[in-house]
């Protein structure tokens, strides 16, 4: 039985993934896509795994709208990964969050917009618009200037260079797992692992494991800015 995404894909029109854990908000996301972007199929996930899948049954969406708080998710890894599993597909955000800091961060991971929750249709539009022209859109509301702060954004700018199986890789290594660990648990060889090791050290800029350790911290939420959950 063929999935969803690979049901939008045979359909010869491009497809659209939203990702939000809100039934009702996901809904509304699914109608707005569709009022604006009526050719698009769309396809829904409430948990970043769940987008994850469905963009690896298919060819890539033409667009994936991505809430940042989700369950299965810790600061912008899901963004990160979100936009590496798209292949060069645009990642809008939308959130309930609006700090300047969130939305700095959301743009150093990759994103390509971000959108407040609570804005009208016609914002969505706008921003379609602008990144279907090659550009980036930015609430009103956001102050240009006002980074997340340069190491937090640095490190942001750094993730965002690590291919999937190196994101992996880190995230296993923040859960303390030597090489021989990791290589059993992703099922490659050792000198695989110590490879990648090598390659993700040298695209974060650090020396040791530690380090790495440390710079995948400074992506969290909790080293951006304190929000509520949106």
């Amino acid at each position: 039985m063929r999935s969803d995404a690979a049901e939008a894909s045979m359909a010869g029109k491009g497809w659209a993934l939203v990702v939000d854990d809100h039934p009702l908000f996901c809904e509304a996301l699914e109608m707005t896509l569709r009022s604006v972007s009526p050719g698009w199929s769309i396809v829904t996930a409430s948990t970043l795994q769940e987008g994850l899948d469905r963009m690896n049954e298919t060819d890539p969406p033409s667009l994936v709208v991505l809430d940042l708080n989700l369950p299965d998710v810790t600061g912008f890894d899901g963004l990160i990964r979100a936009r590496q599993a798209a292949q060069g597909a645009p990642v809008i955000v939308v959130s309930s969050m609006t700090d300047n800091k969130i939305v700095s961060g959301a743009l150093k991971a990759g994103a390509s917009g971000y959108v407040p929750k609570h804005s009208r249709r016609a914002v969505f539009k706008a921003a379609l618009e602008a990144i279907e022209t090659g550009g980036t859109y930015l609430p009103d509301t956001f102050l240009d200037g006002e980074e997340a702060g340069q190491t937090s954004g640095d490190a942001l700018g750094r993730l965002a260079t690590l291919t999937p199986q190196q994101g992996r890789i880190l995230d296993l290594i923040c859960d303390g797992m030597l090489n021989k660990q990791i290589a059993y648990e992703l099922s490659i060889a050792e000198t695989t692992v110590k490879a990648h090791v090598t390659a993700i050290m040298r695209k974060l800029g650090v020396r040791s494991r530690t380090q790495a350790v440390l710079v995948a911290q400074e992506a969290h939420f909790s080293s951006v800015s304190a929000q509520p959950e949106g």
